[in-house]
């Protein structure tokens, strides 16, 4: 009852004043964005338009300066009041918010709110950023984005030319809740992809369709390399320690110390640093390919 009187104060106080008239957002000026989708965040801020976000999710982390922005909550658990107190003149997702009543509360209130797509592939991230460009008046920065993530990707495809293996990789992102386990990798999703333009292939597990695996899968999967996201890694402090989370020592990986720090950001979606990225990745599965050059 509280939520909802608060709501509704809200509502009448933005209604009275007329700040979210829909018929008069002209998104290629300078606008008031709240962010809840840690790659159009991300997308945002490379067309030049991070000046206009006022806020984002907490799984927005890159650049460092959206480390710097309030936050409104997880993806998947916002707040409604929180994104109706920054006042924004528009809020993007990208179809995986929650919970569900979050997007009704915002649309009761009046604020406009616009659904991007995904950036799983390439492809995608590309078509993604000219909508982008095209949204916010950023299509010649948009025009270029895509023309240096084709020419990073040719520098992935010259450099492939010198890998003759294929090691199997597993991305394990090591959460908050101890001896809990979420791979990233072995779902057929963008981390899958850039492992295989890195020379890899994803290990086989059985987690059953969930993210989350046990000690047990992980050494039965036995991945010749591990890849530890910065925040499991980091709680660990090293990849000695790392080797300390039940099934990992008995892996390949553990055994020839090849678990790697990655960022988590840099694995789950496609976008202008996606060919850097791969170049680093095959560095860490192929250290001794000649032609990996930046």
């Amino acid at each position: 009852m509280k939520k909802l009187l608060i709501l509704l104060v809200v509502a009448i106080s933005l209604g009275s004043c007329g700040r979210f008239n829909k018929k008069e957002l002209d998104t290629k000026k300078d606008i008031r964005i709240v962010s809840v989708s840690k790659h159009l965040t991300e997308l945002l801020f490379a067309l030049g338009k991070g000046h206009d976000i006022v806020a984002c999710d907490l799984t927005s982390s890159y650049p460092d300066s959206a480390k710097l922005l309030p936050t409104v909550g997880y993806h998947r658990a916002l707040n409604a009041e929180g994104i109706i107190s920054m006042k924004p003149d528009i809020v993007i997702h990208s179809n995986d918010i929650g919970p569900a009543a979050v997007l009704p509360q915002l649309e009761k209130v009046g604020l406009n709110i616009k659904a991007f797509g995904g950036a799983n592939t390439l492809d995608s991230a590309k078509l993604l950023l000219s909508e982008l460009g095209k949204y916010f008046g950023a299509e010649k920065q948009a025009d270029s984005i895509n023309k240096k993530m084709d020419q990073d990707m040719q520098k992935v495809a010259d450099a492939q030319k010198n890998i003759k293996d294929s090691p199997s990789v597993m991305i394990i992102h090591y959460g908050q809740a101890n001896n809990v386990y979420f791979v990233m990798s072995g779902r057929k999703g963008a981390a899958d992809k850039m492992i295989s333009y890195a020379g890899g292939k994803s290990a086989n597990y059985d987690a059953k369709g969930a993210r989350q695996i046990s000690a047990e899968s992980v050494a039965l999967a036995n991945p010749d390399i591990i890849i530890a996201t910065d925040y499991g890694f980091d709680k660990m402090g090293s990849a000695e320690k790392f080797k300390t989370i039940p099934g990992v020592a008995l892996t390949n990986a553990a055994k020839n110390n090849r678990i790697y720090r990655f960022e988590e950001h840099d694995l789950v979606y496609f976008g202008p640093r996606t060919g850097e990225n791969i170049l680093k990745l095959m560095s860490l599965i192929h250290p001794t390919a000649n032609a990996i050059k930046k």
